[in-house]
């Protein structure tokens, strides 16, 4: 899952920005709202996290001009504002949630998983494919009853190819969705990813889960067409 960060505070953007890389996303981050918009608009995020009180742009100008747009990333705001009138104004402005500051990290990571699930229609924090398990808050996987131990990136590609179940997805919406801006990923990275993800599910049951389209991209269904 991919998330942008738009905040101005430095050492908030290093504290939520390696929280957000240790719990498995990658990570996009602006200090100021004309950049954070510009990003926005051009990249396909999973959820924004959005401070209010930014320079160049403030942080609701940016979130109804991205709604005006016909954008409908998911947004957590960020405010040290906590009166009833500020969260109305935020939600009204087409905030899906809003946290106040100072807040804690867990909070914070639960709040933006939760919007992820949102995004692709999901309140669940459990995927159930066929016999494969997935534990998004636990970032753990079970293939016919049996532990899969993945690497991060191989983790984070199963639960974007799991989230998408039954439908095509392209490489490039995986590169989109897996790695962050400063990222360059070689031309065989996905590739790799798909290799070793099959050969470690396939340990556990040898039935095919994610199956290539050639041409087209990458589906994972229950069972193989």
């Amino acid at each position: 899952m991919r998330v942008l960060l738009v905040e101005d505070s430095a050492r908030l953007q290093q504290t939520v920005g390696d929280a957000l890389h240790r719990s498995g996303y990658a990570v996009d981050v602006s200090g100021d709202g004309e950049d954070g918009l510009w990003r926005a608009e051009n990249n396909d995020y999973d959820v924004i996290v959005l401070d209010i009180m930014l320079p160049k742009m403030d942080g609701l100008t940016l979130l109804k001009t991205l709604r005006k747009n016909g954008k409908t990333t998911h947004v957590l705001l960020l405010t040290a504002r906590d009166r009833v009138e500020d969260r109305v104004s935020g939600l009204r402005s087409g905030a899906d949630d809003y946290l106040v500051k100072p807040f804690a990290l867990e909070e914070l990571l639960a709040r933006v998983e939760t919007l992820c699930r949102r995004a692709y229609g999901s309140k669940q924090n459990r995927l159930t494919i066929a016999d494969l398990e997935i534990d998004n808050a636990g970032k753990k996987v079970w293939r016919a009853g049996q532990s899969v131990k993945l690497k991060p990136r191989e983790y984070q590609l199963l639960e974007y190819l799991a989230r998408r179940r039954g439908e095509v997805v392209t490489q490039s919406e995986i590169e989109a969705h897996l790695y962050n801006a400063d990222a360059e990923p070689m031309s065989n990275v996905v590739e790799s990813a798909l290799s070793s993800l099959r050969r470690k599910l396939g340990q556990a049951n040898p039935a095919p889960l994610i199956q290539t389209r050639r041409g087209l991209g990458y589906i994972l269904e229950a069972e193989a067409p």
